[in-house]
């Protein structure tokens, strides 16, 4: 296998491992950005209490398709901006009204 066959099949096993979660979009007033805050539920390590916990990412959306209230699945990419690590990689559920 050459070694330029090596990197590519690498490449494709790295994509594979990035993280994807699933958010609801708070915010569309940004062009081709949504803010979108994941939550997660997680064990106080000594009062054992289950806390929900909420994360705010910046999200590329190039098409401008999803709007506030859509539950939407997220995946980290390379950099595209100060703030923006995500894209946008489909819409779960549209929101209520839509």
């Amino acid at each position: 296998m050459t070694p330029i066959a090596k990197r590519t099949e690498n490449q494709e096993t790295d994509r594979g491992k990035r993280k994807t979660f699933v958010g609801v979009v708070e915010s569309d007033k940004m062009q081709k950005t949504r803010r979108v805050s994941v939550e997660r539920r997680v064990r106080h390590p000594f009062y054992e209490k289950v806390q929900t916990r909420r994360s705010k990412f910046y999200v590329h959306d190039e098409g401008n398709e999803s709007r506030i209230g859509d539950l939407v699945e997220i995946a980290s990419t390379r950099p595209t901006s100060r703030l923006k690590r995500w894209r946008l990689v489909r819409i779960v559920q549209k929101a209520r009204g839509a």
